[in-house]
Formats: C-alpha cells, sequence, structure tokens
C-alpha cells in the first residue's frame, strides 16, 4: 500500500476505500449465491426459507438504529470510532461471510436445520456487515465536507468496488457456477482472508476529522480525567431521530432507496436462476454465462467511474433520475419483445444489473448532504453520521428480505421446486408456465419499481450540492 501512495494515491481516500474492496469480494458472492445455495443444493423448504426472511427482515431493520446509536453515542473507542469499528469488526466479518458455505450436514430435501442455517447465517453475516460498513459510511460524511473530496472517495470506492465485484466472476468460473461445491467453498476462504486483511488496513490508517478533534492541541488527552460527553437520553434520541425523519428530503430518499434495495435484491438473488431457465444452454453456454454474471457486477463500478465528470459537473440528482427512465424503458421494450430473443434477453439481463448497482453506488452523496443539511438546521457539534445512515436503514432494508420472499412465492405458485431439479422430464406445459412467469418478473418488476422510484425522486430539493465547494468549514 506504501507503493500506492508514492505513486501519488491519496492516503484517506485509498484507506477509506479498503474496506470497500474487502466487503465487495464477500458481499457480491453471498449476494448472488446463497438463495440458489439454499434453495438448489440444500433443498430448504418453503416454509423455512419465509420463517428465516422474516427473522432476517426483523433483525435487519433494527441492527442499524441500534449499531447507529451506539457508534454515535458510545464512549467504548471499538465503537464510538470509526476506524476501531472496522479494525475489530472485521475478522468477525470475515467469519460470518464463510458459516454460510459449510453445511452443517448433509441436509434432506425440507430439512429443519438447513433452515435454522440460513436464518443464523443471514443474521450473523448481516449484523457484522451493518457493524462494519455503518461505521465506513459515517467516514464519508466526515472525512471531509468538501463536494470534490467526496467525489475522489466515490472515484477511488468505485475502482475498490471494481476490483471486489470481480470476485463473482472468477468464482464462477473456478467453480462453474457452483456446480464444483468443493472449490467454491475453497475459493470463499480465500475471499474472506483477503477481505479481513483489506478491511484491518482501514482500521489502522483511515480517520474521521471529528476524531482528530480529541488530538488537537489544548483538547484532553488520553489520560486526562474528561469524562467527556454524557450519553444520550432516551428523550434525546428519540428527539433527534425524530427530526431526522421529518426531514422531507430524507423521507423521499428513504422511499426511493427502499424500492432500489428491493430491485438490487431481486437481481442479485435471481440473476442466475431466471437466466439457466430462461436462456437454453446451447445458445449461452455456462462459461458465457460466467461472464455474463460478473459483468454485472464489474461494469457498474465502470460506468460510474466513467460519469465522474458527469457526477462533478450535472449532480448526482440528475443522474439517478436518468437510471430510473433508462430501467424502465429498457423493461418496456424487452417486454414488447418477448422470451424468444435469447441473446437480447441476455443484454438486458446484464445491463438491468448494471445500472441498478451503478444508481445504488451514488446513494451515499445524497446521504451526505442530508447529513450536512441536518448538522447546520440544528447547528449541532458533530453530524449525527451513523444515525442517518442507521435510521434509512432501518426502513429500507427489509426489502432484501421481500424481493426474495415474495419471488420464491410467486415461483413455487408455478410448482418451480419440483421443477428445478425435474425440468427435462416435466410436463412441458408446466415448464412454459413457470418460463413465462419468470419472463414477466424480469419485465415487470423493474418497470414498475423504477417508475414508482421517479414520483419519489422528483421533488428531491437537494440538487446543487456538486456547485459547492464547502457546505460547513472542516474542524
Amino acid at each position: 500500500m506504501r507503493h500506492l501512495v508514492r505513486l501519488g494515491a491519496h492516503p484517506a481516500a485509498l484507506a477509506y476505500s479498503m474496506t470497500t474492496l474487502g466487503a465487495g469480494m464477500m458481499n457480491s458472492i453471498f449476494s448472488f449465491y446463497y438463495v440458489k445455495l439454499f434453495l438448489n443444493k440444500y433443498k430448504i423448504s418453503e416454509g423455512a426459507f419465509h420463517q428465516s426472511q422474516v427473522v432476517y427482515m426483523v433483525w435487519n431493520a433494527v441492527n442499524d438504529p441500534l449499531f447507529g446509536y451506539m457508534q454515535d453515542n458510545s464512549r467504548v473507542p471499538c465503537c464510538s470510532q470509526r476506524r476501531l469499528s472496522i479494525l475489530y469488526g472485521a475478522p468477525f466479518y470475515a467469519l460470518a461471510f464463510l458459516l454460510t458455505w459449510f453445511p452443517w450436514r448433509s441436509y434432506s430435501p425440507g430439512d429443519w436445520l438447513s433452515g435454522f442455517h440460513l436464518m443464523v447465517a443471514l443474521c450473523a453475516f448481516d449484523g457484522m456487515l451493518t457493524f462494519v460498513l455503518l461505521a465506513q459510511c459515517a467516514l464519508f460524511a466526515e472525512i471531509s465536507a468538501h463536494h470534490q473530496s467526496r467525489l475522489r472517495l466515490i472515484k477511488y470506492n468505485q475502482v475498490a468496488s471494481l476490483i471486489g465485484s470481480s470476485s463473482v466472476l472468477f468464482c464462477g468460473l473456478l467453480s462453474n457456477n457452483m456446480d464444483d461445491f468443493a472449490a467454491f467453498q475453497g475459493f470463499a476462504v480465500l475471499v474472506a482472508v483477503l477481505a479481513c486483511g483489506c478491511m484491518l488496513y482501514t482500521g489502522l490508517h483511515s480517520e474521521s476529522r471529528f476524531d482528530a478533534k480529541g488530538s488537537a492541541p489544548g483538547s484532553p488527552g488520553p489520560n486526562d480525567q474528561d469524562p467527556g460527553p454524557a450519553p444520550l437520553s432516551f428523550n434525546a434520541v428519540a428527539s433527534m431521530t425524530g427530526q431526522i425523519m421529518t426531514n422531507k428530503d430524507f423521507q423521499l430518499f428513504v422511499l426511493m432507496n427502499f424500492f432500489q434495495v428491493f430491485l438490487v435484491a431481486f437481481c442479485n438473488n435471481f440473476t442466475m436462476i431466471f437466466a439457466e431457465h430462461l436462456i437454453p444452454p446451447d445458445v449461452l453456454p455456462s462459461l458465457a454465462k460466467s461472464f455474463m454474471y460478473g459483468a454485472g457486477f464489474i461494469c457498474p463500478q465502470m460506468l460510474v467511474l466513467g460519469a465522474h465528470r458527469l457526477l462533478r459537473d450535472v449532480g448526482y440528482y440528475k443522474l439517478i433520475l436518468l437510471t430510473f427512465y433508462v430501467e424502465a424503458g429498457m423493461a418496456l421494450v424487452m417486454l414488447m419483445l418477448g422470451p424468444q430473443h435469447y441473446y437480447v434477453l441476455a443484454l438486458f439481463l446484464t445491463a438491468n444489473m448494471i445500472l441498478i448497482q451503478a444508481a445504488f453506488s451514488l446513494f451515499n452523496l445524497p446521504l451526505a448532504d442530508i447529513i450536512d443539511s441536518d448538522l447546520q438546521k440544528y447547528k449541532r457539534s458533530s453530524p449525527l453520521s451513523s444515525m442517518v445512515f442507521g435510521t434509512n436503514a432501518l426502513f429500507t432494508k427489509p426489502a432484501q428480505s421481500l424481493a426474495p420472499m415474495l419471488v420464491v412465492t410467486i415461483l413455487n405458485h408455478y410448482d418451480y421446486e419440483h421443477l428445478k431439479e425435474t425440468a427435462a422430464t416435466a410436463d412441458p406445459r408446466a415448464l412454459e408456465s413457470l418460463h413465462s412467469t419468470m419472463f414477466y418478473l424480469v419485465c415487470l418488476v423493474p418497470l414498475v419499481v423504477a417508475s414508482l422510484q421517479v414520483l419519489a425522486w422528483r421533488p428531491f430539493s437537494i440538487r446543487d450540492s456538486h456547485t459547492v465547494d464547502l457546505k460547513y468549514i472542516d474542524g
């Protein structure tokens, strides 16, 4: 890493982006493979799948504001200092990632233990993901208030995410899209080790400018008897949360982001399943599909990097709005063309993943502006970064569970639970009905959701932050 700094890499941006690199490697593999693993290999029952998703949905919503409060108000350094949260959380994050890929015994179809395994794996992985990445999200708002500095963080972040997302491509190539499960498990262990090392680098070298204030001349040192700020009362926390939630721009962002999280989960969890059923292997072999899946994770980062000048000149508001129009337009064209155009369908599936992930990569910018607005409006001594990110997650994270629950319910209504194993010998009419349902899901979900996002995003009022270099003075 020192060689990269000597070559001109910005130290703070490099340290920040290393967590993105590590998390990107693990999150891409987890979100893309876990649904197929439990449905097709562990043969989890629909009831157990839904039960696990409901528990996960509750935990997923609760842990973000809980960890947000801890990180903004705790006196314990491993919670209150962003870099230490990442440093100590990284090893547990990597271990939670590995929990999914190793069955606890040889599962029979409908085995209750596979359902319990999914519930524990989802909650453990999301708990550690939240603890680490919430601290990183807070760092994004706290490293600098300069718009150009934040764009530099986005740029480094996208390079790191580009490299990290390639894990899906290499995993698919080495494991033949998980058909060679032993190779898949070995690659997962390698990814966990590399990811942990990357996040430890952030924990050792990254700093928030609000952490730095504690070591400024005249401020209490570590051996002084200043106990620091008193912990906030429940009423104070409730009041601040209410102030955040009554911000109109925050409400609009949360509504739009809920739909985006739903779409991201929909694409990540089911693109592979849809492609395997809707695109015959003689049209697109497994190797070509591996590159297709890899492109869906790698190209979004390339798109955002290519749009860096547009972000600076036009701003994120118009670019995000544009992606919604393009997503809806592509889905409408695909719906009109029909499922028999296999190459167009493959291109649509890939392009849809790319656009959805690319837009999602920009969402830290509006949230950082909302944090700045809240800081100025209420004249706070330091920003409520973790609480804003955590409150946003409270309302948006349930979409990560709703998407797979809804889609699995619809697919099993058309007998996917049985047809996935007997496609070659199944009743052609039943199989055709299932494939027709899959195609309509592929087209209608992005079309409807993107249209709703346009309605939610258009009234958002913070549109010109790219024209203001500094919104408040760095301490």
